[in-house]
């Protein structure tokens, strides 16, 4: 039996939605196959382990009595090690992971923070690298290799919260000689529709960038399409081997997939499943067509592995990749049910993903001896 380490929390705006991703994973993991390790990632950024962590009840108003803190030392073959009291001071317990299962979203644990620490660990992860997962996470940094390899994105111009703070009304002027509105905005490094603001005028400009500005400090301004249409499709694999998914199309509620949509549209917290969709999304098969392979491609631009689910704006005939989620809100299970694949299938082959990636990386030389410090002598010159 295999011990895998579900992580989920973390130090993000984020955290709740991570919460509901872990529950879902959590409980569509094999009992029979694996063992599973809940470790909690509290809001500031303390690590938890322990039974009661699988209940969503303990996680809604967290104590940490109720738990075991625990760590991972970065270093090749550690093991978790959970501090245990005992009648006489504390003892530390080491517990092997096999596999690390991230259902991390945002910062501290979606964007190659969390993947670093595993790989100095040299425990296989179902995420992305840590490449793919910081090109992932940043905004502005995916629009500039998705565009550098001649995907279609949506205008836009970056801007720094110290050049909003310091020269705004230059900073105004450089967006509206650049896009006409509607824009929207974005912080460059959140997910889940968090931040995210539609202006249609230089005073909602305003308003949007001060929200903006409070979760991140580049911002994205981008374009807005007027009514357009949203569709999802999600790469799964690695290399060569990728499948892609059937499409959906999100039905919003507002002028734009917000929070509530996504996570709290179907009455209780029940992840990406609640949100109201077509699947698949009725839509030209030329259209289609060119949604998957846009897909692909995205996923290969980042040497993803795994899961990514991607976002598109359909604009008339026209067809922008909106952004990539390099672990998807439920693991975007959902697109991949009609095509046979159910959630404790999908989770096996990401398991499956991450043990062949690292097993790929150990062929790989990593060692060079070039004999230079034979030829140094320290000292003054």
């Amino acid at each position: 039996m295999k011990n895998v380490a579900v992580f989920f929390g973390g130090r993000t705006a984020e955290h709740e939605v991570s919460i509901v991703t872990a529950m879902q994973c959590m409980e569509n993991l094999d009992a029979k196959k694996y063992q599973i390790i809940p470790i909690y990632i509290d809001r500031e950024g303390l690590w938890h382990t322990g039974p009661t962590l699988r209940r969503l009840e303990n996680l809604q108003h967290f104590k940490a009595d109720q738990a075991k803190r625990c760590y991972l030392p970065a270093e090749p073959g550690a093991k978790l090690c959970v501090r245990a009291k005992k009648a006489f001071g504390e003892k530390v317990e080491e517990q092997p992971i096999d596999v690390a299962m991230l259902a991390m979203h945002g910062l501290h644990g979606e964007d190659g923070t969390l993947q670093g620490l595993l790989e100095l660990c040299d425990i296989p992860y179902t995420s992305c690298n840590v490449g793919a997962s910081a090109g992932g996470m940043d905004k502005i940094l995916m629009k500039h290799v998705f565009r550098g390899v001649g995907l279609p994105v949506l205008p836009d111009v970056a801007v720094t919260r110290d050049a909003w703070e310091t020269a705004r009304e230059a900073t105004v002027a450089a967006i509206e000689k650049a896009l006409p509105y509607p824009v929207f905005i974005k912080p460059a490094v959140l997910g889940s529709s968090i931040g995210v603001g539609c202006a249609g005028d230089r005073e909602a400009l305003v308003n949007c960038m001060a929200v903006a500005c409070h979760y991140a400090a580049r911002i994205l301004v981008e374009r807005a399409v007027v009514s357009p249409r949203e569709v999802n499709c999600a790469a799964l694999g690695q290399g060569e081997q990728v499948l892609i998914s059937a499409i959906e199309e999100p039905l919003r509620a507002e002028a734009f997939l917000s929070f509530s949509d996504k996570y709290l549209s179907g009455g209780k917290q029940k992840g990406m499943k609640s949100l109201k969709r077509k699947m698949p999304a009725d839509l030209p098969e030329e259209v289609s067509q060119a949604v998957r392979d846009y897909t692909r491609r995205c996923f290969a631009a980042l040497d993803c592995k795994g899961v990514a689910r991607v976002d598109f704006i359909l604009e008339g005939d026209d067809i922008y990749v909106n952004e990539i989620n390099t672990i998807p809100g439920s693991m975007a299970f959902y697109l991949w049910e009609p095509q046979g694949i159910g959630f404790g299938q999908l989770l096996d082959r990401l398991i499956a993903i991450a043990e062949a990636d690292t097993n790929d990386k150990k062929r790989s030389q990593y060692a060079f001896s070039s004999g230079i410090l034979g030829q140094f002598t320290s000292g003054k010159s």
